[in-house]
């Protein structure tokens, strides 16, 4: 199975890398842009019996060390 994985800061955490590109994108010219968010996406392979396994497999690595559930959200996206 393939798996999508977004990683995303929660709304209200500072994301200086979402505000460096905003400030950039300005100075490019681009004055409409409005709030950049940055975020992580990560593709993994993996090997499972059913989807409710995957799910279950792919919670627990954002829990444990793909994301931060303190600052973070994720989603995911299950291909098989």
């Amino acid at each position: 199975m393939r798996v999508k994985i977004f990683i995303s800061f929660k709304d209200g955490v500072l994301d200086p890398q979402g505000k460096a590109v905003e400030r950039s994108l300005h100075t490019l010219g681009y004055g409409e842009v409005r709030d950049v968010r940055m975020g992580k996406y990560l593709e993994i392979e993996l090997e499972a019996a059913a989807r409710e396994t995957a799910e279950a497999r792919v919670r627990e690595m954002c829990d444990k060390l793909l994301a931060n559930p303190v600052i973070e959200d994720y989603r995911f996206e299950i291909q098989e």
